[in-house]
């Protein structure tokens, strides 16, 4: 069995933490008054693997990280062993299209993490309605799989193709411990 470190990142207000919430079966409540995520919160669970040719599980730690750049001092502390990214944002808001660049100069490009360990979802609020224009994105950032959540229309989607993220994670998980144990034989 293996274990993830995922990093849920991006704006303040984006959905981080409904999203997290609900991927990890912590709550099914979408919506209700907006707090904001203090440091960081950790969210233990189990996923089923899809895409990665078994359907063992994997202990999923997820990483809701605060969207603040008042908590800039510890992100080093929390990129640490981190096995994927996934960077959430609000379409709907100008500036997020903008501040994702930044978050995939923070978090992304240091760790010199692969495509498939990356993940964008445009996360659209309860009642905004689900916009499926293509986003404007960076060159370096539309080369990374996208997924469009709307918790309210899609629930069940959105969970299948964070599954499916998984599996990628699993995969270059178990490529990289094949890499090591080939590395001691010879």
């Amino acid at each position: 069995m293996f274990k993830a470190k995922i990093l849920l990142i991006g704006p303040t207000e984006s959905g981080k933490t409904v999203l997290a919430n609900f991927l990890s079966d912590t709550t099914e409540t979408v919506g209700g008054e907006y707090s904001p995520t203090q440091g960081v919160r950790i969210l233990e669970f189990e996923s089923q693997n899809q895409g990665s040719g078994d359907k063992s599980t994997c202990d999923v730690e997820l990483w809701d990280c605060a969207g603040d750049f008042k908590f800039e001092s510890c992100w080093p502390a929390l990129m640490k062993d981190s096995n994927g990214v996934v960077i959430v944002f609000n379409p709907d808001v100008p500036s997020h299209l903008k501040e994702i660049e930044t978050w995939h100069a923070m978090f992304i490009a240091p760790q010199g993490l692969q495509d498939a360990q990356c993940l964008l979802i445009s996360h659209h609020k309860p009642g905004s309605g689900d916009s499926d224009d293509r986003l404007p994105l960076a060159a370096h950032l539309s080369r990374l799989p996208l997924i469009n959540s709307n918790l309210e229309d899609e629930p069940e989607e959105v969970r299948q193709a964070f599954h499916r993220y998984l599996g990628n994670i699993v995969t270059t998980l178990s490529e990289s411990r094949e890499r090591e144990e080939m590395s001691i034989i010879t």
